[in-house]
């Protein structure tokens, strides 16, 4: 993680994606197949720029 880091929220995780559902982004979530997250006291959840950058460069199929 980055010093200047951004924590995204999930409504910001799911414009980048193109707009997949948040009950699609939580079942991924559930089955690991999401990028790492923050749980924040009230229950929301935050993930860094650089996880969620990771975690999309992880998804790349090799050609």
């Amino acid at each position: 993680m980055k010093k200047d880091d951004k924590l995204m929220t999930v409504p910001e995780i799911l414009a980048e994606l193109g707009g997949i559902s948040r009950r699609t982004f939580y079942r991924w979530r559930e089955i690991g197949k999401a990028p790492e997250g923050i749980k924040l006291p009230n229950g929301e959840i935050r993930i860094y720029r650089s996880e969620f950058t990771a975690w999309l460069e992880s998804l790349r199929e090799v050609a």
